[in-house]
């Protein structure tokens, strides 16, 4: 029996865009935008570059860490949805309107997407799904 220390986790790589942060792990992205900010699809673009430049060929889940209030522009889902190897998207967040825009969101994306009160609960969903492909 292996006894230590947990794995630790570590940023492979955050990126500081103009509507907040995205940081990279090695086989998940945890997204982090800022007050305010609105998600168009040029920016989700940006997005998907850089799940290209890390996860080309390699699966990989994407978790969108809603600490603050921003809007999303829905048909970003439709692009999303075209990434073959993105296989678990997880949102998380303790407020009741994300939860009633998730409902909405989920409409458009149409793949394995599930809402969290708790990161770490979302954390392993997102691996359990990627692992699993």
């Amino acid at each position: 029996m292996k006894v230590g220390q947990p794995k630790k986790t570590v940023i492979v790589r955050e990126y500081q865009l103009e509507i907040g942060k995205v940081q990279v792990y090695d086989n998940y992205m945890v997204s982090i935008f800022d007050e305010g900010a609105t998600l168009t699809l040029e920016r989700a673009y940006q997005i998907i570059g850089i799940s290209e430049i890390h996860f080309r060929g390699k699966n990989f889940g994407f978790i969108s860490l809603r600490k603050h209030s921003y809007a999303i522009d829905p048909t970003i889902y439709n692009y999303l949805r075209e990434l073959e190897n993105l296989k678990a998207f997880a949102i998380v967040s303790v407020k009741e309107v994300d939860m009633h825009n998730f409902k909405i969101e989920k409409l458009f994306y149409k793949k394995p997407m599930k809402f969290f009160i708790e990161f770490n609960n979302a954390l392993t969903w997102v691996r359990q799904r990627v692992k699993a492909k």
